[in-house]
C-alpha cells in the first residue's frame, strides 16, 4: 500500500472576506473535495432549475465547511460574497477538484531565493509565494 493520502480539506483565505450581520470580517476558511453527491443534488434544486447561474452558488455553500467563525456556510453567505472572493473560490474549486496543480518549492539559481512554483496540466506555470 502506498504511503500518500488524500488531502481531502484545503485551507483558503478570502481576497475580501465576508462580512456579517454583526460587522465581523471572515476571510479563514477551508473548502473540502466534492463529491458526486455535491455536484448532482443542486441540480434539483429550484433556485438552480430557474437559474443556472445559482449551481455555483449552492455548489460552494456544500463544500465550504468554515468561514472564519460563522457556525455553517449557507447559500446566503455565499450570494453576499463580493465577486473578487466568489471567484477566487470558483478557482480554487476547479483546482481541488478537476485536477488541481502541482506545488513545487524550488531555488532561483541567480539569487538563491525559494519559492514555489505551480505547474499546471497543459504546461502553464505559475509563481508563488517565497517558499517558508
Amino acid at each position: 500500500m502506498s504511503g500518500d493520502v488524500l488531502q481531502t480539506e484545503f485551507e483558503f483565505t478570502l481576497p475580501q472576506g465576508y462580512v456579517d450581520d454583526e460587522g465581523t470580517l471572515h476571510r479563514e476558511g477551508v473548502m473540502r473535495l466534492a463529491t458526486a453527491a455535491d455536484e448532482i443534488k443542486p441540480l434539483k434544486d429550484p433556485r438552480v432549475q430557474a437559474n443556472s447561474a445559482y449551481l455555483t452558488v449552492i455548489l460552494l455553500a456544500r463544500v465550504i465547511t468554515r468561514l472564519g467563525t460563522l457556525e455553517s456556510v449557507n447559500p446566503h453567505i455565499v450570494e453576499n460574497l463580493y465577486v473578487s472572493d466568489l471567484e477566487y473560490l470558483q478557482n480554487l474549486y476547479e483546482q481541488v477538484n478537476v485536477g488541481g496543480a502541482d506545488v513545487v518549492d524550488t531555488t532561483c539559481p541567480e539569487c538563491d531565493e525559494e519559492f514555489s512554483l505551480e505547474l499546471h496540466p497543459g504546461g502553464e506555470v505559475i509563481v508563488g509565494a517565497p517558499a517558508e
